[in-house]
C-alpha cells in the first residue's frame, strides 16, 4: 500500500502546508519544542552550580533564545529552505544578525559582572553558531557529534559558568548527559526530517505473526519517532523546572 497524498508539514509542530500563515512561519521557526529543550539545559546548568543566582539564569536564558531559537535556526532556514517558509532571506539575515548581536551583547554585560572566563563562550557560542548553520568549511562542522556538543554540552557549561566563573566536575558530567540526551534527539530527529521533507511515499506491509496485515505508511513510521521526541522533551523541561525550584526555594 501507498501513502501518496498531500505531502506532510515539515515538522510536527508546523501548521499544514495549506493553512501557513506569515506568523505561523515565525513560530515554525523557532522549532518550539527543540529552542525549550535545549533552554532547559540552560536551566540545569545553573541550578547545579555552586551558586545560584535567577537574575544571571533569566539573562543566559535570553541569550541563548536569541541565539539559538531565532538566530541558529533563521540561518539554517537560509541554508537550503527546510522548513518551507516564505520568510525573505534579507529578513532571515536581519533576524539572525540583530539576535546573535543581542545575544553577544548580553555577554558582554555579563562579563563584566561575572568574569573573563565568559568571553570565551561568548566566541565559541558565534563560531559554533555560524559554522553549524550556515555549513561553513565544507559543511564538516554540520554534523551529530557538533550538534550534540552545541545544542547540549555547550549551554550546560555556559550556563554553570555565568553563575560560578568556573567550570567543575559536576558540570562537565552534566554536559556530557546533556550531549548524549541531544545525539539521540539528532538520531530520532533526522529520520523524522527526512520523511517529512524529502521522502515522497513509503510502500508496503508488515506481517504479523498471528497473520494480521498492516500497512506501512510515512505516518506510521513517523508515530513512534515523534511521539518519543515529544516525551523527551517534556521530560528534560520538567527536570530543568525542578532544579529550579529546588534552587530557589531552599
Amino acid at each position: 500500500m501507498s501513502d501518496r497524498a498531500e505531502p506532510l508539514p515539515p515538522a510536527f509542530y508546523a501548521a499544514s502546508t495549506t493553512r501557513r500563515r506569515a506568523i505561523t512561519d515565525w513560530w515554525l521557526l523557532l522549532h518550539p519544542p527543540y529552542t525549550l529543550w535545549h533552554l532547559s539545559y540552560v536551566a540545569i546548568g545553573a541550578a547545579i552550580a555552586p551558586r545560584f543566582d535567577g537574575g544571571r539564569l533569566a539573562a543566559t536564558l535570553v541569550a541563548f533564545l536569541f541565539a539559538v531559537g531565532i538566530g541558529a535556526h533563521a540561518l539554517d532556514e537560509l541554508h537550503g529552505r527546510p522548513l518551507r517558509t516564505k520568510i525573505p532571506g534579507w529578513l532571515l539575515v536581519t533576524a539572525a544578525a540583530a539576535s546573535l548581536s543581542i545575544a553577544v551583547a548580553l555577554g558582554v554585560i555579563g562579563v563584566a559582572r561575572v568574569g573573563a572566563s565568559l568571553i570565551v563562550f561568548i566566541v565559541a557560542g558565534v563560531i559554533l553558531n555560524c559554522c553549524y548553520n550556515l555549513e561553513l568549511f565544507g559543511g564538516r562542522l554540520h554534523n551529530d557529534v557538533t550538534f550534540a556538543l552545541a545544542w547540549g554540552g555547550f549551554p550546560v557549561l555556559t550556563a554553570y559558568d555565568a553563575q560560578a566563573n568556573t567550570l567543575r566536575p559536576t558540570a562537565v558530567l552534566a554536559a556530557v548527559a546533556a550531549y548524549f540526551l541531544s545525539a539521540a534527539q539528532r538520531r530520532l530527529s533526522t529520520p523524522a526530517r527526512a520523511l517529512r521533507r524529502t521522502v515522497a511515499s513509503v510502500e508496503g506491509t508488515v506481517t504479523y505473526t498471528d497473520g494480521h496485515v498492516a500497512p506501512l505508511t510515512k505516518r506510521v513510521l513517523l508515530m513512534p519517532i515523534e511521539a518519543a521526541l515529544k516525551l523527551m522533551t517534556w521530560g528534560v523541561v520538567a527536570l530543568a523546572a525542578t532544579l529550579v525550584v529546588l534552587r530557589t526555594t531552599t
